[in-house]
């Protein structure tokens, strides 16, 4: 045990008590002792200046603050919004200026399981400390408190609007009607509804109301206040909390009930604190984690796990169910978080990182979650409210807006079974699973045998002229969903189905090559009509084709060019649609902005078609959004011109984070599973800047292992660590591979040059070098680069034969710097140039 931070030491939270009898007297707040013992929350840790007009958001199972860097935020325990703009001002002795303290924030602090607002003014430092509890108790979901230091004493005013609205899309009163309940050290504050099934209590211990407006004064709008007196002399040891509690019955209602429930989680605070912590140091530490010389990205490749985490949300009457967010951001005048309710398609593609860093319990329940909604046709939801139970939800237009869960689902489901094993977890949802292949495979308009965007929008939800028929991304889906089926089926012991969903994929397989490759274009079409033709668009859609790693697209080296160019890639991800398209637009929602999710399936794609350059440029790129906004997540969508998220993208997005993790595991290190046969497969593509990676916990059945990578000389070493290694066979992909006393050996080219990363400044355009192509000989290699006129670059260099005599045509070699210096010809915008070494 360790001794406690200043911070810390005062998590002994004044005593709510005798709120249970209210309006007995509330006893006054003790004084809390100077420090006690504890164990060090999280070990992440993200610290920076604090910048008023980008968000934080803290979120856990049942509540989020979500709110702004000067400190101000809303709060919610789900689903309902308690309250919006809390903000502070102080007054101080002998100092007649009153001080807006919101204006003062400093510096925030972002951990795993809290979040810190320090404001700093000559006078005083508050810090605002956030957390939603991993157990909350009934009725409460997110918690602060204060700590004030301060020289003259204070009086801080809390001001805020009460809210009381349920999340879309259940209705909500007009507005509340507060009642301060008196106790003897101040009292609490009473939202009450029109009718006395719903109420919310407030609660700063020790804290007076400010302005009550009498019955007889005319109706106004005023704010709600906590008016709390502060005495360094007496109080610098104290910890002031905000409670918040919620109350969903007639009896639960009542200001004495309300009263009970507070002081429940006054007496729990410093315990939810403390296990909150430990819940997410026992998280980071039994699933994947990375070691690598890069210590930024292996940072953000563990935010991108915290982050999902932090997105998982307990449902129904009695939180029975788990089940993950798409996202949050405040809602401003809304009842909308964000995307803060249940979608299949988001948790879906994040299921892969789930899988990949081990979280079997999570994908079991997410995909239940997903199975229980399930139509009686076998389709897969799109998206479900959490007040969905509140409203008729089925008779909207949104549960079943989209098409492309259902093959998504299957693709999880198998993802799953690859990793884990669990063949009983197919065997019990057969039933369910079988009814989503069913309902793919007969919902075909046109009778080419490929799944269609008859039932639901397929990935776009507006195109230019018209909605797509059939599009690539969907038909990509639809095969690889197939080949999914097929192992399941496989597994399950349904031979027959078996055979036929492989067949299925093989022929789907040649009909993407037949129907959607343009061979004059050299790119595969976005989308075919009923008529046959094709909306020749060109897209990263077809990026998605390459994510099961069952599926390769046989003419795509055109493509991948251009994916690689300042066509497609900007310095902060891929733009899902060409600037070359006449409705290009670059700040629109499907044609033309930047999506992590796009720049995540363009990185895994380029893995695995050999343009590691690329992959590696793209997927740092997204790791590097950790630190651009929300600080810990990723965002959900930026501008395709200028380095900008949108004012509306959802700053904490799930599967922005998880498009850290996959491209990573299975693109960057090439990990591949067969748990059945109890075999890893690794075909790294490891940086040349770097000379070892070590990947920690990697699941494999009831396993959990470490992969060991090092560089040797001209060859690269893969070998397995940890219990139950021994059982595993470990094979690669990569050609020459060889293995000695069970180590792999895999061997390297003579010169490798590796590419740098970072964002570029707000508001920039792009100006990194892009690399088009890459193509590896055994006496040379071949890249072909593109970067702004006249502009000089480089790249990393790496002799892993130092016999070698290196010929360089088109860079500058500077052997002992460990870099390649390139220089671009005159012209305008971007221009390529050939760089060839060869030994």
């Amino acid at each position: 045990m360790k001794s406690a931070s200043p911070l810390l030491a005062l998590l002994l939270i004044p005593c709510l008590a005798a709120l249970a009898q209210t309006p007995a007297p509330l006893p006054d707040l003790p004084t809390a002792p100077d420090q006690f013992a504890f164990e060090e929350s999280a070990p992440l840790k993200i610290v920076r200046e604090a910048i008023p007009a980008k968000p934080f958001t803290v979120a856990g199972p049942r509540g989020a603050l979500l709110g702004q860097q000067d400190g101000s935020f809303e709060a919610w325990i789900f689903p309902w919004k308690i309250l919006s703009n809390l903000r502070l001002t102080a007054e101080m002795k002998d100092y007649p200026v009153p001080i807006a303290v919101n204006e003062q924030a400093a510096s925030i602090e972002v951990r795993p399981d809290h979040t810190t607002i320090t404001f700093a003014h000559a006078n005083f430092t508050i810090r605002e400390v956030m957390f939603a509890p991993h157990n909350p108790p009934d009725g409460a979901g997110a918690l602060a408190f204060f700590q004030v230091e301060a020289v003259r004493p204070l009086t801080l005013t809390f001001q805020f609007v009460p809210e009381m609205k349920r999340m879309w899309p259940a209705l909500s009163d007009d507005r509340p009607s507060p009642e301060w309940v008196k106790t003897a050290s101040g009292g609490f504050y009473v939202l009450h509804l029109n009718f006395p099934d719903h109420a919310a209590a407030i609660a700063i211990p020790g804290a007076q109301p400010g302005i009550l407006a009498p019955y007889q004064e005319r109706p106004q709008t005023n704010p709600l206040q906590f008016v709390l007196h502060f005495d360094p002399a007496q109080d610098s040891h104290k910890l002031f909390p905000l409670l918040l509690a919620t109350a969903d019955t007639v009896a639960d209602s009542t200001s004495a009930a309300l009263a009970r429930n507070l002081t429940g989680i006054e007496r729990s605070f410093r315990t939810l604190y403390e296990e909150t912590g430990a819940y997410f140091r026992n998280s980071l530490s039994q699933h994947l984690t990375i070691q690598t010389p890069d210590h930024g990205f292996d940072e953000a490749f563990a935010w991108a796990q915290v982050s999902i985490d932090q997105l998982k949300v307990q449902t129904g009457p009695l939180h029975q169910e788990t089940a993950l967010v798409a996202g949050f951001y405040g809602s401003g005048d809304s009842a909308r978080p964000g995307f803060g309710w249940f979608f299949g398609r988001d948790s879906l593609w994040t299921l892969y990182a789930v899988n990949s860093y081990g979280d079997f319990q999570l994908t079991r329940d997410q995909l239940e979650f997903l199975l229980r909604r399930q139509s009686p046709e076998g389709k897969i939801i799109h998206e479900w409210a959490q007040t969905a139970d509140l409203v008729d939800w089925k008779s909207l237009p949104y549960p079943f807006a989209s098409s492309d869960a259902t093959p998504l689902l299957l693709m999880a489901a198998n993802d799953y079974f690859q990793i884990s094993g669990d063949g009983a977890f197919l065997n019990q949802h057969w039933d369910a699973l079988e009814r989503a292949w069913n309902f793919e495979r007969s919902h075909d308009t046109d009778g080419d045998g490929i799944y269609d965007n008859s039932e639901g929008s397929g990935w776009v939800e507006s195109w230019v002229p018209k909605m797509p028929h059939q599009e690539i991304y969907l038909a990509a889906l639809d095969q690889q969903a197939s080949s999914a089926f097929a192992a399941i089926a496989k597994a399950t012991g349904h031979t027959p189905m078996a055979s036929a969903a492989r067949e299925r994929a093989d022929r789907i397989a040649r009909l993407l090559e037949q129907e959607y490759f343009l061979p004059d274009a050299d790119f595969y079409a976005f989308s075919r009509n009923p008529d046959g033709t094709a909306d020749p668009s060109p897209t990263i859609y077809p990026a998605v084709a390459a994510w099961d790693g069952t599926l390769h697209l046989s003419h795509s080296a055109g493509m991948l060019d251009r994916w690689a160019s300042r066509e497609f890639s900007t310095d902060w991800g891929t733009r899902d649609l060409s600037p070359t398209v006449g409705f290009y637009d670059p700040i629109s929602y499907h044609q033309g902005s930047v999506w992590p999710l796009f720049t995540g399936w363009v990185s895994l794609s380029e893995y695995r078609n050999g343009r590691s350059l690329s992959g590696f440029a793209h997927l740092m790129q997204n790791a590097d959004l950790t630190w651009a906004q929300d600080l810990g997540g990723v965002t959900e969508l930026l501008s395709g011109e200028f380095f900008r998220w949108f004012g509306r993208s959802t700053s904490h997005q799930l599967w922005s984070s998880a498009m850290v993790v996959t491209p990573a595991v299975r693109g960057l290190f090439g990990l591949e599973w067969n748990a059945g046969e109890s075999k890893l497969i690794v075909t790294p593509s490891l940086p040349a800047q770097w000379d070892q990676a070590t990947i920690s916990g990697v699941p494999i059945g009831q396993a959990r292992v470490a992969v060991e990578i090092r560089r040797v000389g001209s060859a690269l070493t893969v070998r397995l660590r940890g219990d139950g290694s021994n059982s595993i066979t470990l094979e690669s992909r990569a050609a020459g591979a060889n293995k000695e006393k069970g180590e792999l050996r895999l061997p390297l080219p003579a010169a490798e040059v590796g590419i740098g990363h970072g964002l570029p400044d707000a508001g920039a355009v792009s100006s990194q070098m892009k690399v088009l192509d890459q193509k590896q000989l055994p006496r040379s290699l071949q890249l072909r680069l593109s970067a702004p006129a006249n502009s000089k670059q480089f790249l990393f260099l790496r002799l892993n034969d130092p016999k070698i005599h290196l010929r360089s045509d088109g860079a500058e070699v500077s052997a002992d710097a460990g870099q390649l210096h390139i220089e671009f010809p005159p012209g305008t915008g971007y221009v390529e140039k050939a760089v060839t070494l060869s030994w």
